[in-house]
């Protein structure tokens, strides 16, 4: 069993491993912090209905509208679970009046999640103590986007620390393209689907953030979704660009309200479901620059640094 050293100026602290001891101790501890899936609103645990197998235990919806199937086991997870969750997929895909239900039924669902019931994508959330290297080769091959996420605990008296690691696959020469089926977000994309003027401000915006993570020399990744452009480090968001609207789009920094209430800049809207600081951008007025001090300390908060 391995141990897990805490270290600071005063002391050492040696944290043991501590496997979840069911399944339904995992769940809630997954429930309880809602930061390990940061993006996605979970609907309803222990999702029953209909006579039909392949009905799948957890349904949330995520801030991109799509509508995700998150399944956890307590167990070491191999490339045998995708077809369970295939069929978990299939069942979204057909039942959309469902889930729709248990999205009208939730009474603290966020105001500004857009879903589009007729032609809404699934995504796939694996959860898992350990997750076997070979189910990335299957995940690569099915038409769906699919997370595989470890979480492991370590206790030291009544506290608790989670690792938090997703899995990604290797870059390989001469790698096989994956089935083609999904969405690729890009210029063409965001003209299509928002104003086109906006659009090229929106993607002029997003270069103006990337060339202040590389002046700072911050290990952030660009990840284009449908409704906004993030930017993380490993699995989590640091800060990003979102559409409000066909024309509107904003900052957002993943802050606390009273983490942003400090900066000059006031900021347009808190939204709590995402704990995100929202700051609307006007593409005549709006600086990049004078943001600084928010994107410095979100990556700070997310890093540590």
């Amino acid at each position: 069993m391995a141990n897990l050293f805490w270290k600071n100026k005063q002391t050492t602290k040696s944290l043991l491993a501590t496997p979840f001891k069911s399944e339904e101790e995992f769940e809630k501890i997954i429930f309880e912090t809602p930061e390990i899936l940061e993006d996605i609103f979970l609907l309803k645990r222990q999702v029953r209905g209909g006579n039909k197998a392949g009905i799948p235990d957890i349904v949330g919806i995520d801030n991109d509208g799509n509508i995700c199937i998150v399944e956890m086991k307590n167990v070491t997870v191999d490339a045998s679970i995708i077809p369970q969750v295939l069929q978990y997929a299939f069942w979204a895909e057909t039942n959309p009046d469902s889930i729709k239900s248990l999205w009208l039924e939730c009474d603290n669902k966020p105001d500004d999640l857009s879903i589009s019931w007729d032609s809404f994508q699934v995504r796939i959330i694996v959860i898992a103590p350990k997750i076997l290297p070979s189910t990335l080769d299957i995940v690569d091959k099915i038409n769906y986007p699919v997370d595989l996420i470890e979480v492991n605990r370590w206790v030291e008296a009544d506290n608790q620390l989670l690792l938090v690691k997703k899995l990604e696959p290797e870059e390989k020469k001469n790698r096989p393209k994956p089935v083609s089926g999904l969405q690729t977000y890009d210029d063409e994309f965001y003209k299509r689907e928002y104003n086109k003027e906006s659009a090229k401000y929106f993607l002029q915006y997003v270069k103006e953030v990337e060339e202040i993570i590389k002046k700072n020399n911050w290990s952030l990744e660009t990840k284009f979704n449908k409704h906004y452009c993030g930017f993380k480090a490993g699995y989590f968001i640091a800060f990003g660009i979102k559409w409000v609207g066909s024309k509107t789009f904003a900052f957002f920094f993943k802050l606390s309200e009273n983490e942003a209430k400090d900066f000059k800049i006031p900021m347009t809207k808190y939204e709590k479901q995402w704990k995100e600081a929202i700051y609307y951008i006007d593409p005549k007025k709006t600086k990049t620059s004078d943001f600084l001090e928010q994107f410095e300390k979100a990556y700070g908060k997310l890093t540590g640094k």
